[in-house]
């Protein structure tokens, strides 16, 4: 299979060495200094685009490859308000799109966990909800995409909670999410249920940028010669 990196800092880089140990070739490596050859002609040279940049050229970047139908693989944060629009266009031109806020298969297990969790604690009030993230200091985002689905994941199942926030919470139904930035952090994510007698505490912690580039390489794989909507739900079959 043919990849073109959007993207080539170190997840790009970590992406092109787990691709080429699979047997695939990088035919296109977009950063900051080269964002002009992201062009329909050089697209055209690969069967699916990997795309991990920046919430401000993302959206640029899907567009570019519906544009050239090629298959866009991605797990830039930071830009979900405009998700909706994403996705129509994508399917507008009969593309393909897989978007996970991590690629890496312990926390797409532990996303299922937590709303496990959280279904089991919904009918015991007594403990409150509250969860914490630690990433290391370049990440531009907080809190994380990964902490946005696991609140997601919390609310859905919660009637004690109606929101999240990063900042102090004004009332007792807002979820709070602690958004620690510090190096080296690949990334650590916890769930806490504290009451008056005890607690409960889920943890995923990422030793390395290793398990969140293998996933993005399979994603890949997944996505060569499809059409649609995907995320990590349809390719573990969650």
């Amino acid at each position: 299979m043919r990849i073109a990196l959007i993207g080539y800092g170190k997840m790009g880089k970590e992406i092109e060495q787990i691709a080429i140990e699979r047997g695939h070739s990088v035919v296109l490596k977009i950063d900051i200094n080269n964002q002009n050859d992201l062009t329909p002609e050089n697209l055209s040279k690969a069967d699916v685009a990997i795309e991990f940049t920046t919430p401000a050229t993302a959206i640029s970047n899907y567009r570019k490859c519906f544009e050239a139908g090629v298959p866009v693989v991605s797990g830039t944060t930071g830009w979900l308000d405009q998700r909706p629009a994403i996705e129509k266009d994508c399917l507008s031109k009969e593309g393909c799109f897989f978007y996970a806020s991590n690629f890496s298969l312990g926390v797409n297990l532990f996303f299922e966990l937590n709303k496990i969790l959280a279904r089991m604690m919904n009918p015991f009030p007594q403990y409150d909800v509250s969860m914490t993230e630690i990433h290391h200091t370049q990440k531009l985002d907080a809190p994380s995409g990964t902490a946005i689905t696991l609140a997601e994941g919390i609310l859905d199942a919660m009637d004690t909670k109606k929101s999240w926030t990063i900042e102090q919470p004004k009332s007792k139904d807002e979820l709070h999410i602690q958004a620690i930035r510090k190096d080296p952090y690949p990334g650590l994510h916890s769930v806490k249920y504290d009451s008056e007698v005890d607690y409960l505490e889920i943890t995923h912690n990422a030793y390395s940028r290793k398990g969140f580039a293998i996933g993005a390489v399979l994603a890949a794989e997944f996505c060569n010669g499809k059409k649609g909507i995907f995320n990590m739900s349809d390719l573990l079959k969650l």
